[in-house]
């Protein structure tokens, strides 16, 4: 019979790279959020390496079902407006995992996530990657990168955003950056200790941990 260890390592062996950090960043047997969970993927991994209670929103009707048949409890609503139905600190963490850049009014989806969890965990592709510069300067058109891969008239992508960006909107909404997480195009963390602007350079995608501020 595999060990407890085998059992979580088969399971993330498979997932997202970031998935699998923000797995980590979890407590065991908390409650969690999974906001636009698709179809389930982190989900079902915190489930089977965590412990967790874990509840998913997710706007398509075929994520839904995924989710479903996987036996996760997922209901159907948009991240823009359904939020403000759950009552205040109803988790212990509310997950926003590549997702942030497609809603319609960001800064909105992340107050109503630290009102709803104790601690909100963030990951987003980096629009400031040297590469998508390097694209725009040489080519002259919008990027098609791995962890933005659709052209720009059919992406579901409408509020690209840095690095840098997000930080300044943890600025304006008093959030506080409990821990964050800049990874390269390998997975690789980008310079833990390195300032703002070596992370907005090389990493591909960033995972942030916050925690309301003095005012929350």
């Amino acid at each position: 019979m595999a060990s407890v260890f085998d059992q979580e390592r088969a399971a993330m062996s498979a997932a997202r790279v970031d998935l699998l950090l923000i797995s980590q960043m979890v407590e065991r047997g908390a409650r969690v959020l999974d906001v636009g969970c698709g179809d389930g993927e982190l989900l079902r991994l915190l489930a089977e390496t965590r412990d967790v209670d874990a509840r998913g929103i997710e706007l398509s009707q075929r994520g839904v079902n995924d989710c479903v048949a996987k036996g996760l409890f997922v209901v159907q609503g948009d991240a823009d407006t359904d939020l403000v139905d759950y009552p205040d600190d109803a988790f212990d963490y509310v997950i926003l995992s590549q997702t942030l850049q497609a809603t319609r009014q960001p800064r909105r989806v992340l107050e109503q996530m630290l009102r709803i969890g104790r601690r909100a965990i963030v990951s987003f592709p980096n629009f400031g990657h040297w590469r998508i510069r390097w694209q725009l300067a040489t080519k002259g058109r919008m990027p098609v990168t791995k962890n933005l891969s659709y052209s720009w008239y059919d992406t579901p992508n409408i509020h690209f955003c840095t690095i840098r960006d997000f930080v300044a909107l943890t600025e304006e909404i008093d959030a506080r950056i409990e821990r964050a997480v800049a990874l390269d195009s390998a997975g690789a963390s980008v310079g833990v200790s390195a300032p703002w602007w070596v992370w907005n350079m090389f990493g591909e995608q960033a995972v942030f941990v916050l925690e309301r501020g003095r005012k929350g």
